[in-house]
């Protein structure tokens, strides 16, 4: 806690650890109870027998079975010089020996409580996070202390908010990449094809830019709902996407080259594409101007989806035609088969109507 409070990002650090209940405690003069041949756990046993209890057999009466509890009468256990009237045995000599003589009493203080945490014993450290500090930086910087401090036996562990951030952190990259996955998928099938869902999703990093943009240029830092919204971006960004490359299948269906197509698409879905996205970024201005209770979580949701969308839009405007007529020549339009039998049939029509206008 010392070391936290050096840092200028953290405040208000308090732990649940209050040592305000008196204790004394016994420390045992090991050197000297090994040359006397007193092991310590007789010590221990012997302690425990007389200052607190022990059952050492139980004996039955009238059917009913009762323990036998060996203890030191109360008066004799009342002060801390009552251990001059306890005894240990030496092995050595045979001999009783004080207890006072080999052991040395300390007044110290210990917890009321002892908590646990995954069945061990733990203290809990809470602290604030200041300004623009993060999440993310104090719970490395608390990590590093840690290792630094505490006895290599220790094992640090995190709950609460902290506990959630990590566990969202990793698996992030797994709920990113199945997103994509899905969202690939479904527009394979779409569009039968893995071309023109891969110019699509090549605009996606285009997104995540501006959101990771406007968070920096808002003072917003990387948290669980910033991650939320960049996940949502993916099936926001998709949409500008299909709009122009579903126009540019058809246009390459009528008839057209896939240059002339995807221009023709990119024109033609220019006023749908804005007008979505205007309606999705005013709608998620409440978000990004919201005060109150649990603002940061709505403010930083609102900021990564109208700076990524707006980003990527103006972006995608002009990359996907570009991915589209670079890519879309390696497919074939959708009525490919039914041009190419148009195509035969109308070669073999002259050839029919020669036939028969020949004399018989």
């Amino acid at each position: 806690m010392a070391r936290a409070r050096e840092n200028p990002g953290l405040t208000s650090i308090d732990s649940d650890y209050q040592a305000s209940q008196p204790t004394l405690r016994v420390e045992i003069d090991r050197a000297l109870v090994d040359e006397l041949g007193i092991p310590v756990e007789r010590i221990a046993a012997t302690l425990q027998t007389l200052l607190a209890s022990r059952e050492v057999t139980t004996y039955i009466d009238r059917g009913r079975e009762y323990s036998v509890l060996l203890q030191a009468r109360a008066f004799d256990r009342r002060q801390p010089n009552d251990l001059q009237g306890i005894f240990v045995r030496a092995d050595r000599s045979g001999e009783l020996a004080p207890l006072s003589a080999v052991v040395a009493l300390r007044e110290d203080t210990s917890a009321l409580a002892l908590r646990r945490f995954d069945r061990l014993p733990a203290v809990t450290v809470e602290a604030s996070l200041v300004g623009d500090y993060d999440l993310g930086r104090a719970i490395t910087d608390l990590e590093r202390i840690a290792a630094e401090t505490l006895p290599v036996e220790a094992r640090v562990s995190f709950t609460g908010v902290a506990e959630s951030f990590q566990e969202t952190s990793g698996g992030l990259y797994f709920t990113f990449g199945l997103a994509l996955l899905i969202v690939f998928l479904v527009l394979a099938a779409q569009f039968e094809s893995f071309i023109h869902p891969l110019i699509i999703l090549l605009t996606v990093p285009v997104g995540i830019t501006g959101a990771l943009l406007a968070l920096l240029l808002t003072g917003q830092s990387i948290n669980l709902y910033s991650q939320i919204g960049c996940v949502l971006l993916i099936g926001l960004m998709a949409k500008n996407g299909i709009l122009i490359v579903e126009f540019a299948n058809q246009m390459r269906a009528s008839g057209l080259d896939t240059r002339a197509a995807v221009l023709a698409g990119a024109s033609q879905r220019l006023r749908p594409i804005l007008m979505t996205v205007l309606s999705t970024v005013l709608g998620a201005l409440p978000l990004a101007l919201a005060t109150g209770a649990s603002a940061e979580s709505r403010i930083a949701i609102g900021v990564v989806v109208i700076g990524g969308l707006l980003l990527s839009t103006v972006l995608t405007l002009f990359l996907t035609p570009v991915l589209y007529d670079l890519l879309a020549r390696f497919t074939r339009p959708a009525n490919a088969v039914e041009q190419r039998l148009a195509a035969q049939l109308q070669e073999v029509a002259p050839a029919t109507a020669s036939t028969h206008g020949q004399p018989g």
